[in-house]
């Protein structure tokens, strides 16, 4: 972000004619939509999305957020649905028969793609979801997991999950 500016700065500061400046702002335009356009239509792999969550404990990193949730007849489908409700949500790979299930939810704007992996793991339910740009989601994920469980834990009349 530094960068940016200090080539923002250097465009007023150099004293480019007219016509240079036109140039240095229609490239600089340029560039901001082509990444932005890349971030948005960018394919998702499923080979790196799709994947064994692991070793998994409630909790918030930069970027990702993991919560494990008890397990009961039903929950994972029920979990599903809920997920697919959400906005801007689609589901990448997976089933409830296969006992895991990726989605990707895009922001409202530019539509940056966050993935959500849910997998059933004994009488455990593992929840994963991260980001793929960017280093930190300002706990965008941590509540879209929690909000997740808490209307399924609604859904279906039941306490803590």
């Amino acid at each position: 972000m530094r960068s940016t500016w200090r080539l923002v700065s250097l465009a007023f500061q150099t004293g480019l004619s007219k016509r240079e400046n036109k140039m240095f702002w229609l490239i600089l335009v340029l560039a901001v939509v082509g990444l932005l356009g890349f971030i948005r239509f960018a394919p998702s792999d499923v080979a790196r999305w799709h994947k064994p969550i692991g070793d998994a404990e409630n909790v918030d990193g930069e970027g990702w957020s993991a919560r494990v949730v008890a397990g009961s007849s039903g929950l994972l489908s029920d979990l599903h649905q809920g997920m697919l409700a959400l906005p801007r949500t689609d589901l990448l790979a997976g089933s409830v028969t296969d006992g895991r299930l990726t989605y990707v939810t895009r922001s409202k704007i530019i539509g940056f793609p966050d993935y959500t992996t849910i997998e059933q793991d004994g009488d455990a339910i593992k929840l994963y979801a991260r980001l793929r740009f960017g280093r930190k989601d300002f706990g965008v994920n941590g509540k879209r997991l929690d909000g997740l469980v808490k209307r399924t834990r609604a859904k279906r009349g039941e306490g803590e999950l």
